[in-house]
């Protein structure tokens, strides 16, 4: 059945503090493997996500590994170190790095219209960074996950018909791309959160979404009816407001 609404909601950096669990994740790569092998894991990191498409944590994980089963290793604790690694992600305490009220947003867009996560990412911990976060549940397991979110506008709408779609999303790039192809049917909403709403390279180029907001919280709080029973030349011409 279509909806008339669709409200899709990204999750790192703009549900949740991706950035914060980078940080950790990097201290914790230096207490348990050294800055050798630490950084020998965030060169596999870039490589299998220029790769993929999308950020594989535990992938990198795996072909270091790989990598380290050939080497000597100096203290032969290096397994169960790496083991250790791949529990602090899989274990990590992902409702601690919501943004403030990212739920009650959520719960406050459900009025309005059907919440979906599409998100990009591995099928093994992106999903269980939703489960643990509490996200999963809150759209009622309404999941995408896939790799270049413009490039699976299709599969979003035999998913998810709608008469209109809203993205909220903390990559401007990602936004521009969906609303060159879906146009008056989108709204884009972009919270300027994380580094790469910040990253002045990564914005280079974009087209503004419609609406800026500086933090995902203020959407708990904003009435959404009159902005989406505007026409759509209407929302066209008030790109680049802040709600």
């Amino acid at each position: 059945m279509t909806q008339g609404l669709v409200f899709l909601l990204d999750v790192d950096n703009t549900l949740l503090d991706a950035d914060r669990f980078v940080a950790d994740l990097r201290q914790h790569l230096d207490n348990e493997l050294g800055a050798v092998r630490a950084q020998l894991y965030w060169r596999i990191f870039d490589a299998l996500r220029a790769d993929l498409g999308y950020v594989d944590y535990l992938g990198a994980l795996q072909r270091l590994h790989r990598e380290a089963s050939v080497e000597p290793d100096q203290d032969g604790d290096t397994e169960h170190r790496l083991l250790s690694v791949a529990g602090f992600m899989l274990d990590y305490p992902f409702a601690e790095r919501l943004y403030p009220r990212a739920l009650d947003v959520i719960g406050h867009l459900g009025r309005f219209g059907r919440t979906v996560i599409l998100t990009d990412g591995d099928v093994v911990l992106q999903p269980r960074k939703l489960r643990r976060s509490g996200l999963w549940d809150a759209v009622g397991g309404r999941v995408l996950i896939c790799a270049h979110k413009e490039r699976m506008l299709d599969r979003v709408e035999r998913r998810h018909p709608a008469r209109h779609y809203v993205m909220v999303d903390d990559k401007l790039r990602i936004l521009d791309a969906m609303k060159s192809i879906w146009q008056d049917r989108l709204t884009t909403i972009f919270p300027r959160q994380g580094h790469y709403a910040l990253d002045p390279a990564q914005l280079a180029g974009c087209q503004a979404a419609d609406f800026t907001i500086e933090h995902i919280g203020e959407l708990a709080d904003t009435d959404l009816s009159a902005l989406l029973q505007r026409p759509a030349t209407d929302v066209a011409a008030s790109r680049s407001v802040h709600l």
